[in-house]
């Protein structure tokens, strides 16, 4: 497909931000194009159950995703599935390559790039992804209620979600490679006096074990001596670190230390007409209905910035 030529808004990422804001510059009137190489939906659309997301119940992710697309296609959103190779910025446009060698150019851009999870790259991770593996609590520990979860990690975010597991589950371990937590005290405090949650320290896990429908039990191994045990569990959540898809983005946008990008509350970047939405944007949580928020502000943002630079 030739998608080179000329768009009001080039949305980079299809994701629930991105196609969020593809909707909303469509309902704008503005000529807009969303770009995304691989599966559009993001990593909702490997998900096995969303139960999150306000008034939809009892969906799958890839379900979730195929309605946003149509939404947005209902709107005469153009998709082009296509890797993006370079974003340049410009005083009144921006540019876009494509792997196929186009070149997209438009007065705004928003980057919904997203980012991915560190995983563990063991046995059964990825056979078990959806049916008792999962790298996000809020979003799935209502599933194992009053059931056994190891949690693996030793920052603040492993000891934040441990701590809101053990509100649903009867049993929490908390595995970590080490004898001490990176975690903040006041949250090592807090762990420590959880009587549901016990930790498990100096130690790895190196295979997850399921019966072929769901986990039921890792093997762990200690870093000091190793020996290995088996430990019943009926979920694994993983906390090991959340990179941002950062390599794409312009030198010239700021990002912070750890490669999200920073925006105000507009969604705006540093640098003028391009925005920023979803995963890939610094804030306080990664949640679904987050990811569609800062698409609809991107989009609203993008709409008022085009309509002064055709003034």
């Amino acid at each position: 497909m030739n998608a080179g030529g000329t768009y009001e808004v080039i949305i980079v990422g299809g994701g629930p931000a991105g196609l969020t804001a593809g909707l909303y510059c469509k309902r704008a009137a503005l000529e807009t194009v969303l770009i995304e190489k691989g599966l559009l939906g993001g990593q909702i659309a490997i998900s096995k159950d969303v139960e999150n997301y306000p008034g939809v119940e009892g969906i799958t992710g890839f379900d979730l995703s195929e309605r946003l697309v149509r939404h947005a296609r209902a709107f005469g959103l153009k998709i082009v599935q296509e890797e993006v190779t370079e974003i340049r910025t410009g005083i009144d446009f921006h540019s876009v390559r494509l792997a196929s060698g186009d070149l997209l150019i438009a007065r705004a851009l928003i980057l919904s790039v997203g980012g991915t999870v560190r995983k563990l790259g063991v046995p059964g991770e990825a056979e078990y992804l959806g049916s008792g593996v999962s790298y996000c609590a809020t979003c799935d520990g209502f599933f194992f209620r009053d059931l056994t979860v190891a949690v693996v990690g030793g920052g603040d975010t492993a000891v934040e979600e441990a701590l809101y597991l053990s509100k649903l589950t009867k049993k929490v371990y908390l595995i970590h490679r080490r004898d001490s937590l990176r975690a903040s005290r006041i949250l090592q405090n807090r762990l420590v006096s959880e009587p549901k949650i016990e930790i498990v320290w100096n130690t790895v896990i190196r295979e997850i074990l399921g019966d072929g429908k769901k986990v039921r039990a890792v093997t762990l191994e200690d870093v000091r001596t190793g020996e290995g045990r088996e430990l019943s569990a009926d979920g694994v959540f993983i906390f090991i670190g959340y990179s941002p898809n950062s390599h794409l983005i312009p030198p010239e946008v700021r990002v912070n230390e750890q490669g999200f990008v920073i925006t105000d509350d507009r969604c705006a970047t540093s640098v003028p007409g391009i925005f920023a939405a979803g995963d890939i944007r610094q804030k306080f949580a990664n949640q679904i209905v987050v990811a569609a928020a800062d698409g609809c502000v991107a989009a609203l943002a993008a709409a008022h910035y085009v309509e002064v630079q055709r003034a």
